[in-house]
């Protein structure tokens, strides 16, 4: 699996991850600050969109993730 794959993984986990924690009537945890978290991940998506560059995906190549397009 590529760098770029494991990136959207990631981010797309921990989007619905986020989103699931805080909506309302969540068994674990409900907050709304939850939210804050989705928004940090959707902005460092739409980020490396425009730089083409991304630090999850450096860190990820660092620990021996194949780079890709």
């Amino acid at each position: 699996m590529t760098s770029w794959q494991l990136v959207r993984m990631i981010g797309g986990t921990f989007i619905l991850l986020s989103l699931a924690l805080g909506v309302q009537g969540s068994p674990i945890f409900h907050s709304t600050n939850w939210l804050w978290f989705t928004a940090f991940v959707g902005a460092n998506l739409l980020q490396s969109g425009f730089t083409k560059w991304c630090m999850l995906e450096t860190i990820l190549r660092k620990l021996g993730a194949r780079p890709g397009n």
